[in-house]
């Protein structure tokens, strides 16, 4: 079995400045910068002999290349206590319709996806046992731009659990449409 979702690669320049919204929060284990990345799909658990079928669906996938900006910060859970603190992605909606795509063609595939609502985003940092406040990062960072890049791909990913937490590699990359 491989651990294994559907992602996009951050730019290493963004990775650097995500990096330096580092602070002493109680409860927070940051992000390593090879761990930073947005998530489109998790598939969870899968049979090592599906991996070739998942690929094949999404080779086609008619998503065209698009920007994206990474900007501001926010935090599921209360900002009090929360669960994971993440940056932002503007515009949402190319990222959300290439989760949809994903989806779709997974479900084809009779991978059922998790149920959670979809919001991209870029996890920084997660949060276990004592969370402390995060409500002084979210106002320092409500307005920060950290970058822009384009997304001409996605990856396939595989998580495997290392002694510094989860450690990524990727498992094939499918480039995206050409925009006209």
């Amino acid at each position: 079995m491989s651990r294994l979702f559907f992602g996009l690669e951050i730019p290493t320049g963004i990775k650097q400045r995500l990096l330096g919204v580092i602070a002493p929060v109680s409860g927070a284990k940051w992000q390593s910068p090879e761990q930073l990345h947005i998530t489109l799909l998790f598939l969870g658990d899968v049979e090592q002999g599906r991996t070739a079928s998942l690929c094949d669906a999404v080779r086609d996938i008619p998503v065209e290349a698009f920007e994206l900006e990474v900007t501001g910060l926010g935090c599921f859970g209360q900002p009090r206590s929360p669960r994971n603190l993440w940056a932002g992605v503007q515009p949402p909606e190319p990222v959300a319709a290439l989760h949809g795509a994903l989806k779709t063609r997974m479900a084809g595939l009779g991978i059922a996806p998790e149920s959670r609502p979809f919001r991209p985003h870029i996890t920084l940092a997660r949060f276990k046992k004592q969370r402390g406040s995060v409500e002084a990062l979210l106002e320092d960072h409500r307005d920060s731009v950290f970058g822009q890049f384009a997304v001409s791909e996605i990856l396939l990913l595989e998580s495997n659990q290392g002694p510094s937490g989860s450690v990524y590699s990727v498992v094939e990359r499918f480039p995206l449409a050409d925009p006209p």
